[in-house]
């Protein structure tokens, strides 16, 4: 019996690739098995790889075919040449007969099925070498939208099997050693969403720049998919909480970006096959394309697309602009960062700082230095230069073979989903994106250094930086009794060391995404009458689409508070409450109206006194409806508030009963309080603090400060402040005896035990509970705190070798040996 030239999407499995290819094996998978879980695939067929074979034979192509790849494997002619005869080949070639009613009579019937008479269909091509775990074959061959009609399709068909020989699939192929005869195509017909009225975008489940198993990664624009694969259009973007996806009633959205959404694509104008590009209105590039429901519902639909795979995935969707209804139109492996070890990273570091040209979306996590190589079109691409960073508009498939020899990549245009972004991760090199002008503020041979390393955003910067990378090995990291966390201040950073084996963050600094995200004072957001001019104009263009300037403030915190909160889940995540002295606050937009000159802001009106203050009380309020919304709406029960620089136990009880009438009452649904421990009298009244809050963690750089009389600013008295000075160390000591008499948990949370592996020894002797660090210090000091845990004296079973606790660095500067450390420490 032979075999059939065409299959129905409910027909086949993902067993079919040698038939159908990757991406139609995958769409049948969906359509078969996932229908009952509320995954939807528009309707369609495939034609199958004997079906492509048969094109083949039928006109004779595979002598001929062969003929055109020897002549450019000699030299004898070039790359374009030879892709551009084969295609000629198919294009000129017949389709047989019975192939062709194979098309037209599932194409009828596939209308019939819609109620349609002439269904406008996608032709999709599906090669046998694609879509597959270690290669995604992403963009290399040809998709034609908007297709109606019989003669139409015949049309699209061909062309699909002529763009198995695109110079870029030719070249691809090449590269990962594959025999281009042994390549069959498939193509994909399949009905077309309407997303031309509406919108459609690429969603993975997996972060693409760090590898974060957990969360579901968004991309969205207006219109018809393909701006937002080709990088015209820098799309919205939107970061879903995997592990809460599954609590009833949560959003577990914890990161929403508005693209700049320039352009649609959309159904052309009397023809088949064609689409055009329009401009979007000035709502449209204000608006978000998906809303809260849709953007769940898709990210539910991805945790049951990889839990299906049993591996992350690369996710195309869109939305029927005439029904309202979502669906999914691609699926294959992700490629990259699936990949990538789970114990091993590198972690890059600028040593210096210069003037910022300009920033975009970051690709990867690298830094790369070198001259600007600006092209704007493909057809100048000859003029590229190796080991040069290339700067362009966008990027399609043409541009790989010079993105190979790139040392980085930077773009005008595209998201993180973008031609760009997926081959700049593939190939390793570090990419910026959607810049919006890196062609017009880059000159040519200018000298520039991009960093991708401080998150989500990437900036480039005028001249050669020197910046380190480091070879982050946990692998063989020792377990340690002492609970260690981190300290993580930038949201945008968050994900970077998700692999470190921290039982939680330990210190989540608000202040931070306030300063950096934010950018108002609080107060000028409840009453923005009151501040300048120029600050309401500031105010009116940073809270655009907010009914009320005070719910900005409270979105972006508690998005800022949520992604902190991720990467070690269900671990704990404690929050800092706001700790700007009142000349910091002054420096955000409309703040000097509200904040008063003071002397000394370092012992003035901070932390605790304000927040029961009415000159910040409603300021305060914002802060709580945030946490609620982290807590209660997104879902993250892990979330500990901790209150700063709190000077007495008066003040405790009037700022605990400031938070209660703001919904956030100690031990309702499981909220904890801690507070800060870094005022003397906190040490001294232990026993009573201790009563108020489930925990303490103990501030060093303030409590030194303010137990050796020490401006920790000052550099005049740089030599005095010492963490490990005796009358420092006693008082932390102490602090942790009445906190465990008490009951409760204490923790440090300064930069001492990064600094000093000694005084990381100290606080393993005192039985401290937790030791929160930067990330970039964990690997030491976990090794330190190992050794000092071993059974005897912590100080002396520290090992007399020299024992590096640092990692690689080329200037040494983070490196550090335990040899001697019992002579450093001066006070035990």
């Amino acid at each position: 019996m032979p075999k059939p030239l065409i299959l129905w999407f409910e027909e086949i499995t993902i067993t079919d690739v040698p038939a159908v290819g990757g991406k139609n094996a995958s769409l049948g998978e969906m359509t078969a098995a996932l229908s009952q879980r509320g995954v939807k695939v528009p309707s369609g067929f495939a034609t199958t790889a004997d079906a492509y074979r048969a094109f083949i034979r039928h006109n004779d192509l595979a002598p001929r075919i062969a003929k055109q790849l020897a002549a450019f494997h000699s030299g004898k002619c070039t790359l374009q040449d030879a892709g551009q005869a084969i295609r000629s080949l198919f294009l000129e070639g017949e389709m047989p007969s019975y192939i062709a009613n194979d098309i037209i009579t599932a194409y009828a019937e596939l209308g019939r099925r819609a109620g349609i008479d002439r269904p406008s269909v996608a032709v999709r091509s599906s090669a046998t070498a694609e879509d597959l775990p270690d290669a995604s074959f992403a963009g290399q061959q040809e998709t034609f939208l908007n297709v109606r009609g019989q003669l139409a399709l015949q049309d699209a068909c061909r062309r699909c099997f002529a763009s198995l020989f695109t110079d870029r699939a030719i070249s691809y192929r090449e590269a990962k050693g594959f025999d281009h005869l042994d390549v069959a195509l498939s193509i994909g017909i399949q009905q077309m969403v309407r997303s031309d009225l509406s919108g459609s975008g690429v969603m993975f489940s997996i972060d693409t720049e760090t590898g974060f198993p957990n969360a579901i990664v968004i991309s969205a624009a207006w219109g018809l998919g393909e701006t937002v694969v080709q990088g015209t259009v820098n799309p919205d973007r939107y970061l879903v909480f995997k592990p809460l996806l599954a609590q009833p009633a949560t959003e577990p959205i914890i990161d929403k970006e508005l693209g700049g959404k320039a352009f649609r694509m959309v159904y052309g104008e009397g023809g088949s096959h064609r689409t055009r590009i329009v401009e979007t209105t000035a709502q449209e590039r204000e608006t978000f394309v998906l809303d809260n429901t849709d953007i769940l519902k898709l990210a539910r639909w991805g945790v049951v697309i990889e839990d299906h795979y049993q591996r992350p995935m690369d996710m195309e969707w869109a939305k029927d602009g005439e029904t309202g209804e979502l669906y999914i139109v691609q699926a294959r492996p992700e490629t990259v960062q699936a990949q990538s070890s789970a114990t091993s990273f590198r972690h890059y570091r600028l040593k210096s700082k210069g003037a910022a040209v300009t920033t975009g979306a970051a690709i990867g996590t690298a830094i790369a230095a070198g001259k600007a190589c600006v092209i704007r079109t493909v057809a100048d691409i000859a003029q590229f230069r190796d080991g040069s960073i290339l700067v362009t508009e966008t990027t399609d498939p043409d541009w790989v073979p010079v993105m190979k020899r790139a040392a980085g990549i930077v773009t005008n245009h595209g998201g993180t989903t973008s031609h760009a972004a997926i081959v700049s991760r593939e190939l390793g090199v570090p990419a910026i994106v959607g810049t919006g002008n890196a062609t017009e503020v880059i000159a040519e041979d200018q000298e520039i250094t991009i960093s991708c390393a401080d998150g989500d955003i990437g900036t480039i910067y005028d001249g050669i930086l020197d910046f380190s990378m480091a070879e982050v090995d946990i692998g063989s990291l020792p377990a340690t009794k002492t609970d260690m966390m981190v300290n993580i201040a930038n949201p945008a950073a968050a994900f970077q060391w998700w692999r470190l084996p921290a039982k939680g963050v330990g210190l989540a600094r608000m202040e931070f995404i306030i300063n950096a995200h934010i950018k108002v004072h609080p107060m000028a957001l409840v009453y923005p009458e009151r501040t300048s001019p120029e600050a309401q104009r500031q105010i009116r263009e940073l809270t655009r689409g907010y009914a009320h300037p005070s719910d900005y403030f409270v979105d972006v915190l508690a998005r800022g508070i949520a992604k902190l909160a991720s990467p070690y889940h269900p671990h704990p995540a404690i929050v800092r409450l706001s700790d700007f002295k009142t000349n910091e606050y002054a420096h955000l937009v409309g703040g000097d109206v509200f904040e008063p000159e003071e002397e000394n802001p370092m012992l003035g009106f901070r932390g605790a006194s304000r927040y029961y203050d009415e000159r910040y009380r409603e300021g305060f309020a914002l802060e709580c409806r945030a946490l609620r919304r982290v807590r209660e709406t997104m879902g993250f029960r892990n979330v500990i508030v901790m209150v700063p620089f709190c000077r007495t136990p008066a003040e405790a009880d009037r700022v605990l009963g400031t938070m209660a009438e703001n919904g956030l009452r100690r031990g309702e649904n499981g909220l904890q309080i801690y507070m800060m421990c870094e005022v003397p009298s906190n040490v001294i009244l232990a026993e009573q603090f201790a009563t108020r809050f489930d925990g303490f963690s103990i501030g060093s750089n303030d409590l030194t400060q303010l137990v050796l009389g020490v401006d920790r600013d000052s550099g005049i008295l740089a030599s005095l402040f010492d963490e490990r000075d005796e009358a420092v160390t006693r008082m932390i000591a102490e602090a942790i005896r009445k906190a465990h008499a008490a009951g409760i948990k204490i923790g440090i949370c300064g930069q001492a035990p990064s600094n000093y592996p000694d005084f990381a020894a100290f606080l393993v002797t005192e039985n401290i509970d937790s030791i929160s660090l930067n990330p970039d210090s964990f690997v030491r000091t976990v090794d330190a705190v190992s050794h000092a845990e071993l059974p005897g004296d912590p100080l002396t079973a520290l090992p007399d070798k020299d024992v590096i606790l640092g990692y690689a660095d080329d200037d040494n500067s983070d490196r550090r040996t335990l040899r001697g450390i019992r002579e450093e420490m001066p006070h035990r």
